[in-house]
């Protein structure tokens, strides 16, 4: 549901040096719902000859390496393959740089396009002082705090240009490489890190999340079972304890519930609640993307923020729901307020085709920060029960339901 998701990398040469060159280095996540969250990014890369660090402004090579050969003036990083991370809010300002310094985090571009930008500028040397000489970095590779990001090769493209005082002087970058990096899911985890269960008002039936959606295998040793009174204290003494969850039978760290509440004669509303079952770790900015008809005529949105998603041309059947700062941004860890909740009413644009039968009142993919959730298999969805099909339907205005409940009580008076 994010064809174009993709992380922009570009590295703008702005001046030479006598050993090098000064450079600002520009990330933007072009991803609509999947952004990166604490710990932050680490951009890396092999430096194609000897180059080395001298500074950076605005974040921080993660290992200095062996610096041993220079008698004085100590470069920044002499690695020669360095890893560049963000620095923290509270770094000092005369190491700040433009639309640095928020700790690696990195907002989606749907949900808030200002924040989805991180840059830093760097000086090299020991490389090629111009065009002709200089070797662009290999290798690169992004880790979003994890992995998944697959980095193509460097290319060198028209140089940027820039609007500088006024606007009304230009100027451009002495030269321009950039490259992309996209995430798979299936590059992190085999399984899925979140699962849908189901439910409605007309059945007592709920379809919960497939049985080991988030797998299964050596479950019991790397979760905490819901009754054990001494939670805190269990996932404390655990060696991966930003990993533990709550046993369950999914053994996903996500859940969501799609809860059809209520039918009336021009919209339908439902109920969606998102709960986290893992301990230590609290989901800060998630996303919930959703592909459903009906979103194209959502009526309204309580407790969170909501977005349309136009992914093909004109049409607007997926949307994503998000938090709201200050209230429901954050979704806590595993326990009694480890969840969010809202309701949305959609629409009936055409009576004729609305029905509740066959599953259509639910989604057909969902996806959490980005990541797809298992979802059960059709044939478990809650059913509507066939005494009621005719109820469920007049007793909330269907017109073509009251005229076949209309035939079949004639039908009953003549026989």
């Amino acid at each position: 549901m994010d064809p174009h998701g993709r992380i922009d990398v570009k590295w703008d040469v702005m001046s030479w040096t006598p050993d090098g060159y000064v450079a600002v280095v520009t990330m933007t996540n072009m991803q609509t719902y999947r952004h990166i969250e604490s710990p932050g990014w680490t951009l890396g890369w092999r430096w194609a000859k000897k180059e080395v660090i001298w500074s950076v402004l605005g974040a921080q090579a993660s290992d200095q390496g062996d610096c041993s050969t220079f008698k004085q003036n100590l470069p920044h990083s002499c690695k020669k393959n360095p890893s560049i991370i963000d620095l923290l809010p509270n770094a000092p300002f005369n190491q700040q740089f433009s639309q640095c310094c928020k700790g690696g985090v990195l907002a989606s571009q749907g949900q808030d396009p200002g924040a989805a930008v991180s840059s830093f500028q760097i000086s090299v040397g020991r490389s090629g002082t111009s065009k002709k000489t200089i070797s662009l970095p290999q290798d690169f590779y992004l880790l979003g705090s994890g992995p998944g990001y697959t980095c193509t090769a460097a290319a060198v493209v028209s140089p940027s240009a820039f609007y500088l005082g006024d606007g009304r002087r230009r100027s451009q970058a002495l030269m321009t490489w950039s490259l992309t990096c996209s995430y798979s899911q299936t590059i992190v985890s085999k399984n899925p890190s979140c699962c849908v269960s189901m439910s409605s008002f007309y059945s007592t039936q709920i379809t919960p999340c497939p049985s080991c959606s988030c797998g299964c295998q050596q479950g019991q040793a790397n979760c905490v079972k819901k009754e054990d009174n001494k939670i805190s204290s269990v996932v404390e003494k655990s060696k991966a304890e930003r990993k533990m969850v709550q046993c369950t039978e999914h053994m996903c760290p996500i859940k969501v519930h799609w809860h059809v509440k209520n039918n009336y004669k021009t919209h339908w509303r439902v109920k969606l609640t998102v709960t986290n079952f893992r301990y230590r770790t609290n989901y800060t900015k998630w996303t919930l993307a959703a592909h459903h008809p009906s979103l194209r005529s959502l009526a309204n949105v309580s407790s969170f923020l909501y977005k349309p998603l136009m992914v093909y041309g004109a049409s607007n059947d997926t949307g994503m729901f998000y938090g709201i700062d200050g209230v429901n941004a954050v979704l806590l860890e595993a326990g009694s307020n480890g969840n969010v909740q809202s309701e949305i009413l959609l629409q009936k644009d055409n009576n004729s085709s609305f029905s509740l039968e066959h599953g259509w009142p639910f989604p057909w993919r969902i996806y959490f920060n980005g990541d797809e959730c298992a979802m059960p298999s059709p044939d478990t969805y809650p059913s509507l029960p066939s005494s009621a099909r005719f109820s469920a339907l007049t007793g909330f205005g269907s017109i073509k339901g009251g005229l076949q409940i209309l035939v079949f009580i004639i039908l009953v008076g003549i026989f």
